[in-house]
């Protein structure tokens, strides 16, 4: 999602951590245990809310980071996209909901595959994480410019910048 023109503003910003994270599949979700040590897995995302802050992953309400969410809310979101050379990392808040109607607004039948009982079944919870602030790294991906980079790095000595790096925080607004 390489864009020619980089965003100017803080909304810019956080519309491009949108749209960055929309179409990535699985983000990695650390959390912290009880004894402080970070845990993370892959998690399936959903498309992020309507509201741009929230994001919602499926889970089984007797998982293990449900305890560890549940003494410690803070949470780690790791999108990559190294075809595209998109990557984002997205701090927040994170809360467990019990709603079944909710499950049924966001489920989709490929989620079938690690929730066979669907979007009703019993111990099925969801997580919401608010985002706080997110970090997002976008590289040119064309082999062109891959090719280039890499010519004036053996040439000058000095890495190629051929992206965009910006940190946006997603709180007060």
């Amino acid at each position: 999602m390489a864009n020619a023109e980089p965003p100017r503003n803080e909304d810019e910003m956080r519309i491009k951590v949108r749209e960055m994270i929309q179409d990535i599949q699985v983000a990695m979700m650390v959390t912290t245990d009880s004894n402080g040590h970070l845990h993370g897995r892959p998690m399936r995302a959903q498309k992020p809310d309507a509201d741009g802050k929230t994001l919602w992953f499926f889970t089984r309400d007797d998982s293990p980071k449900i305890a560890e969410l549940e003494s410690d809310r803070h949470v780690l979101l790791g999108y990559s996209d190294p075809k595209g050379q998109d990557f984002v990392s997205v701090s927040g808040t994170a809360r467990v909901v019990r709603d079944k109607a909710k499950n049924k607004e966001l489920w989709t039948e490929d989620l079938r595959t690690w929730l066979p009982e669907g979007p009703e079944g019993d111990g099925i919870a969801l997580i919401a994480v608010q985002i706080e602030q997110a970090e997002y790294w976008d590289a040119i991906s064309s082999n062109l410019t891959f090719a280039f980079g890499y010519a004036k790095a053996l040439a000058t000595g000095k890495p190629a910048h051929s992206g965009e790096n910006a940190k946006v925080g997603f709180t007060g607004r």
